[in-house]
Formats: structure tokens, C-alpha cells, sequence
């Protein structure tokens, strides 16, 4: 039985959406965009024109995720890695192109509904750009459709040392540090992430099989969705069909599949019974 295709699909776009089951989308996907450089360096161009191009594709994924009510989407657009060793003429470009991105950006994040939030250390950048990110921010805060979340100067080990930090000094303002408390609830509230549920799908693109300190945390039982699609090649219906793989997989959360019976090893004779 065929469903409705929302409104804004194009043609590529509609004939994958009409072979999902729109009861299991991901609520939360998020996307390591890889590839700019190769990009570029295939067309003898500079990095930086990876950079640029790549901005096509992040405009046809989100607005595509909203436009099929995708909840949440978080794009690994800058991480602290990048801010510490990158050259300083590429960063500086990919700050002015943030700033660019923002201004221009902001009335398409409003006609799509569109929230949105930060995750990184963000006193870390310039100050310019923290100003722009927080009128971006500001402009979007009514909107009440997905959730777009840009990871900006992020590092997922940076995230937990922070949350622990927060951790500890809540406790010494509560009572002292006999009074700290951790489990896994705790520390999930100390994220980043803290409003968002945690993934359902992480999508890579470029081909590369790492998770270069991405929401590890969050991403503990996300399915995982290579692509060799460098990311300014990546479009609204490359994220449908990372989707479409994703509903073929069944998750488990480190149970059993239904049905499946327990199996018994014998140790000695290396033997698997059912």
C-alpha cells in the first residue's frame, strides 16, 4: 500500500520515499560530512571550493529531512581537530563561510519550521561568528519543526571531559564532592545532546569507515550508513536511501532477534548448540 509523498520531493527524491514505512524513520540522524578536499582535488581546485560546494548539500539534506519529518538532524559541519590543524587561511574560510551560511540560510530554516541549536565549544570561536550563531539561533527559536544542530569546534571527548566537569562542580556547589553521583542517566543529562534523543542512524560520507570522534557517546547503538558519495556530491535522496538501508536492518540494542533461540557453546569441543 503506497503512502503520501510530502510536499517538495522531487522526482528521485518521491520514488525512494515511496518504499519507506514512514511509521520507522529515524528520529534522530546524524551526518559526518566527509570529502570536501577530495572533491576539490579531483576538479584541480582548491580546498576551499570543496568547502564552498559543500554548502548545495547541506541546503538538500536539511531541507529534505524536514520536509519528511525527520525530528532531529546533527551535521559534524567543524570539529576542534580541524580548529587546531587546519591551516589558519582554511579556517578563517570556513568561518566567514559559516557566517555566510547563517545570514543566508536563516528565512529557508524558517519556511521549513526549522530550529536551531549548537553542540561544541562554542566561546572558542570568533567572536564575530558566536555573535552571527547566536542571532541564527535567536531567528529559528520560534520555530517548532526538526531540530537542526550544527556541531561547531565538537570533539566527542571533549564533550565528556566537560560533562564530567559539570558533574563535579555541581557537587561542590551542592554539598561537596561526597555528594556527586554518577551513572549513565547523569551523564547523559551533562551532554551536549542533553535536549536531543540519542541517533538512530549515523551517515558517512566519502567512503571512510571511522567516527573521528563524533557523539561517541550518543552513537552506542546508532546504525551506521557508509556512503562513497564525497559530500558535496551528497543530496536530499542520498539521505533517503541511507534511510532505506536502515529499514532493512533489524535493531537489537544487544538482544536477541525475535524469535531466535539462545545458543549454548561447548567450550571444550568448540561446538555451537541451539
Amino acid at each position: 500500500m503506497q503512502h503520501k509523498v510530502p510536499a517538495g520531493l522531487d522526482h528521485k527524491e518521491a520514488e525512494v520515499y515511496r518504499h519507506l514505512d514512514p511509521a520507522r524513520l529515524p528520529k534522530h540522524i546524524a551526518i559526518i560530512m566527509d570529502g570536501n578536499g577530495r572533491w576539490a582535488k579531483r576538479r584541480h581546485m582548491p580546498r576551499v571550493a570543496g568547502h564552498r560546494a559543500g554548502v548545495a548539500a547541506v541546503r538538500s539534506t536539511v531541507e529534505t529531512a524536514a520536509r519528511i519529518h525527520i525530528p532531529a538532524l546533527t551535521l559534524y559541519a567543524f570539529s576542534e581537530e580541524n580548529w587546531k590543524k587546519r591551516p589558519k587561511s582554511e579556517v578563517d574560510f570556513l568561518m566567514r563561510l559559516l557566517s555566510r551560511y547563517l545570514k543566508a540560510e536563516v528565512p529557508t530554516l524558517n519556511k521549513n519550521n526549522i530550529r536551531l541549536e549548537y553542540i561544541g565549544r562554542q566561546h572558542e570561536l570568533p567572536q564575530d561568528v558566536q555573535e552571527r550563531m547566536a542571532w541564527a539561533r535567536e531567528a529559528t527559536a520560534p520555530n517548532t519543526g526538526m531540530v537542526l544542530t550544527l556541531a561547531l569546534n565538537y570533539s566527542a571527548r571533549s564533550e565528556l571531559v566537560d560533562a564530567f566537569r559539570s558533574m563535579v562542580n555541581a557537587a561542590s556547589q551542592n554539598g561537596g564532592i561526597e555528594h556527586l553521583h554518577i551513572d549513565e542517566d547523569a551523564v547523559a543529562r551533562n551532554l551536549y545532546t542533553r535536549h536531543l534523543p540519542d541517533p538512530d542512524l549515523v551517515v558517512r560520507t566519502s567512503g571512510e569507515m571511522r567516527l573521528s570522534n563524533f557523539l561517541l557517546w550518543q552513537l552506542a547503538y546508532a546504525e551506521i550508513y557508509v556512503t562513497p558519495t564525497l559530500w558535496p556530491d551528497f543530496r536530499g535522496v542520498h539521505l533517503l536511501e541511507g534511510i532505506a538501508e536502515y529499514q532493512k536492518r533489524e535493531r537489537r540494542y544487544g538482544g536477541l532477534n525475535h524469535g531466535e533461540a539462545p545458543r549454548r557453546i561447548d567450550v571444550d569441543l568448540g561446538k555451537v548448540h541451539t
